[in-house]
């Protein structure tokens, strides 16, 4: 993930979860950002853990930003 897209957040990432979203096939039109996000982790192959967990070791995420978790 480029460092410009782990600065996203607000109404930015939206577009970005958006765009990688129909990159990946899925139709996200309607969806939460959360929900969005899920089905995008999972459709990576990654658990969907976006704004579920208090801690995080994913440094690399594009999401953490917006997450809320501790990252560490």
């Amino acid at each position: 993930m480029a460092t410009k897209e782990k600065c996203l957040k607000g109404s930015p990432l939206a577009a970005y979860a958006r765009k990688k979203a129909a990159g990946l096939g899925l139709d996200g039109k309607g969806t939460k950002l959360a929900e969005l996000v899920w089905m995008i982790q999972e459709n990576e192959g990654h658990s969907s853990c976006f704004k579920r967990q208090k801690s995080c070791s994913q440094m690399d995420c594009c999401w953490q930003l917006s997450c809320g978790a501790k990252m560490g």
